[in-house]
């Protein structure tokens, strides 16, 4: 293999690209429209969306009218009219919808029955919403007249924190498994397996659809002339997976920025109190969200290990996207311009792929279990499950295993592309099934 030839190939492959307005739009406009979606999610949460809502209730029992509200999506009014008026004039009156409370006798009962009033249906977190409104307010009721002493009753609330507190060989405190970094983990090691997945897709299909393009368009046929197919197919994947890194290098610099700067317009504009309530609604999230600061986050994240986290992502990229994109290449090599056929034939590429993004969840979940394990050193899976178990601190000989096994993998799925992209891609009119693939395995050069 011509290495000057295979140089020229990546090269051309990776500056067509890179040039392309749909490129530089694209990379442009992605971190652009991410951070476009944050402000208008937060806009819309901050507003409170079809959330918010101006209740109008009759309160028979006086528990609720009396009760402190604090509630940043609802607003209560309140009116002693008859219930009969109220259900047929509170829509007029401007109001979303009309509560009943009725006498409150027992102070022992634990369940209370409110009748609400409106022309649409409400959504189950409106509901729930309501509920923790009426229910904070009988809570605090029923302790206000039983003579409970406040501070007593608040004195039996407990919060428990669970952190770790096994020490490494040298008697120090290891971190590595609090409640933060496990957090910070969660998030790093899904962002790092959604990157994967979608690099897979993205640019592995452009490999496909570069090797088709040229196929039909009969440019192969000259180019093959002076090179050898295998050649031709490393430097398109080379090329291509240059481009690919080039967008993500941009891509973690700018959408970190447009985050902090939407970040800190959010700030200004929105009530965070606001958030805090619907998220908890949303999410079933506790409204405190305030157990960790800044200057924490930052530190555990200075606490990961990051020679070890960015290296290893970085030949998970190479090493996955390699091995997929080699395979659709070959399935690119061996049909024409019948996108059909195309799809019949990549079915059992995208299994894999979609079987790891899919076992990603319980990874993270388990980054020690018996999946996770397994998922991180099969080589069709590990690019995918390893990077997401990396913030969780796997086992050195895990990591290392996983990617000796990734580059035989690589070699291996490289010969097999190459043995069918040779045969395929001057192969025309002819249906190909998985049949005819496996003969051409085993066809002489």
């Amino acid at each position: 293999m011509s290495m000057d030839k295979l140089w020229l190939i990546a090269k051309r492959e990776y500056l067509v690209r890179v040039k392309r307005k749909a490129f530089i739009i694209a990379t442009l406009l992605t971190p652009i429209g991410l951070g476009l979606l944050m402000f208008v999610s937060g806009y819309l949460a901050a507003k409170g969306g079809s959330s918010s809502k101006k209740i109008l209730v009759k309160d028979d029992s006086g528990v609720f009218e009396n009760a402190k509200k604090t509630s940043k999506l609802y607003t209560f009014d309140f009116s002693e009219a008859p219930v009969d008026r109220l259900i047929e004039d509170y829509k007029t009156q401007g109001y979303d919808l009309f509560l009943h409370i009725p006498e409150f006798k027992d102070n022992k009962l634990t369940r209370q029955q409110v009748d609400y009033f409106t022309t649409e249906k409400l959504g189950i977190t409106a509901i729930e919403g309501i509920e923790r409104n009426i229910e904070n307010a009988f809570k605090e009721y029923k302790i206000s007249v039983s003579g409970i002493d406040r501070g007593l009753y608040d004195s039996f609330k407990m919060t428990v924190a669970l952190e770790n507190g096994a020490k490494d060989e040298d008697g120090g405190q290891e971190d590595t498994s609090g409640k933060l970094s496990i957090i910070i983990g969660t998030v790093l090691g899904g962002a790092m397996g959604f990157v994967m997945y979608m690099v897979i897709f993205i640019y592995g299909g452009m490999v496909m659809r570069s090797v088709m393009e040229e196929k039909i368009n009969r440019i192969v046929e000259v180019v093959i002339s002076s090179v050898k197919p295998t050649t031709l197919m490393l430097g398109k994947i080379l090329g291509v997976g240059g481009v690919g890194l080039t967008q993500l290098a941009i891509w973690l610099i700018l959408i970190p920025l447009v985050t902090i700067g939407v970040t800190s317009v959010m700030g200004i504009q929105q009530d965070p109190a606001q958030l805090q309530e619907l998220a908890a609604q949303a999410n079933g999230l506790p409204q405190d969200l305030d157990d960790f600061n800044l200057a924490q986050i930052l530190d555990e994240v200075k606490k990961l290990n990051w020679w070890l986290i960015i290296p290893s992502f970085v030949v998970f990229f190479f090493g996955g996207y390699f091995i997929y994109s080699s395979m659709f290449a070959a399935i690119g090599s061996a049909i024409g311009d019948d996108m059909g056929e195309g799809q019949q034939l990549m079915f059992p590429i995208i299994i894999p792929v979609i079987l790891a993004f899919v076992m990603m969840q319980g990874t993270i979940q388990n980054p020690n279990g018996g999946m996770a394990i397994f998922g991180s050193l099969f080589p069709l899976t590990s690019p995918i499950i390893m990077p997401s178990r990396l913030a969780f601190d796997p086992p050195l000989w895990q990591v290392f295993l996983s990617i000796a096994i990734l580059v035989l993998s690589c070699w291996f799925f490289a010969w097999l592309a190459g043995r069918i992209y040779r045969v395929g891609i001057l192969m025309y009119g002819k249906k190909i099934s998985f049949k005819e693939l496996g003969k051409w395995l085993f066809y002489k050069a």
